[in-house]
């Protein structure tokens, strides 16, 4: 068997992490909307956090903020698809059930390879077949909560959210004004943009900026926010989309339903079923086997 490549032995554990971490998001976040926290206020104070914090590390590593006017714009654009991919989520379990709503955002690597076929890059067939069977998965894992009328309208939010972060994984991976800018500062600027766009919902609503967070305890979860599923997982994306491709990267994505599915469990008491651990089983083996086969 041939060893993994350079490429690869930094791409797929930063996939794996990315997935990880973002699927830590109810970890800290349940926690404050119980308390009555506004989600504009915990999406707002996640994203500025984790700006004020990577900004405090470019200057202590002493890295430029300077950027062109046309990367700006890419980043813009950036933002904007990260931005939008979490109020669609956010608002999408308004309609429909979060089991459903976590199934339909995970057709974003299908959304990926798609996109990558119109841009004439076009998936080996181990590739598509770890696509289609991390989504089963991710279907089996999520039955079992049935009962519930299927709202188009959370159906429609849903999608529209997996597109999103489709888009925001192809660009990374594609666009050739911003591949010399850092993770770090890619990163940095992209969640600027999603915490001014916050900023602004919460001005133009009713909504009081510290709505229903007033405890240390909430300080902390909102930092637990900003750090885990915001800093490091949108830096190991663009780590691991850079070295291993839009596709592969985000098929590794299945770690982060298998993780909020386990601290549901462990945390907030939530039943771990049999149709889970099937689930998870045929999502970690469908990885696996794309890892093994695509070495490259």
């Amino acid at each position: 068997m041939s060893k993994l490549s350079k490429k690869a032995l930094i791409g797929y554990p930063a996939g794996i992490i990315t997935g990880i971490t973002y699927g830590l998001n109810p970890l800290f976040g349940v926690p404050l909307m119980n308390n009555g926290a506004a989600v504009e206020s915990i999406l707002f104070f996640r994203y500025s956090i984790a700006v004020a914090l990577l900004g405090l590390f470019l200057l202590l590593t002493k890295q430029s903020f300077k950027i062109t006017a046309r990367q700006a714009g890419v980043l813009l654009v950036l933002g904007l698809l990260f931005t939008s991919s979490s109020i669609f989520l956010f608002q999408s379990y308004n309609y429909i059930a979060s089991g459903l709503a976590t199934t339909l955002i995970f057709l974003y690597p299908v959304l990926v390879a798609i996109i990558m076929v119109f841009l004439r890059v076009v998936p080996s067939w181990p590739v598509w077949l770890a696509i289609m069977a991390t989504f089963a998965g991710v279907l089996v894992m999520t039955q079992g909560s049935g009962g519930e009328s299927v709202n188009p309208i959370g159906i429609v939010l849903s999608l529209c959210s997996a597109l999103a972060y489709a888009f925001f994984i192809v660009i990374i991976n594609r666009s050739k004004v911003i591949a010399d800018i850092s993770n770090t500062l890619l990163t940095f600027y992209a969640l600027m943009v999603g915490a001014l766009v916050f900023l602004a919902q919460i001005l133009l609503s009713d909504t009081a900026i510290t709505a229903g967070i007033s405890t240390s305890g909430d300080w902390l979860n909102l930092v637990g926010l900003a750090i885990l599923p915001t800093i490091v997982s949108t830096a190991t994306l663009a780590i691991a989309t850079r070295n291993i491709g839009a596709t592969k990267a985000s098929v590794l994505g299945v770690f982060e339903p298998i993780t909020a599915i386990l601290v549901g469990t462990l945390m907030f008491g939530e039943p771990l079923t049999t149709n889970i651990v099937v689930g998870i089983t045929i999502a970690i083996i469908a990885v696996t086997f794309m890892i093994s086969v695509t070495k490259r």
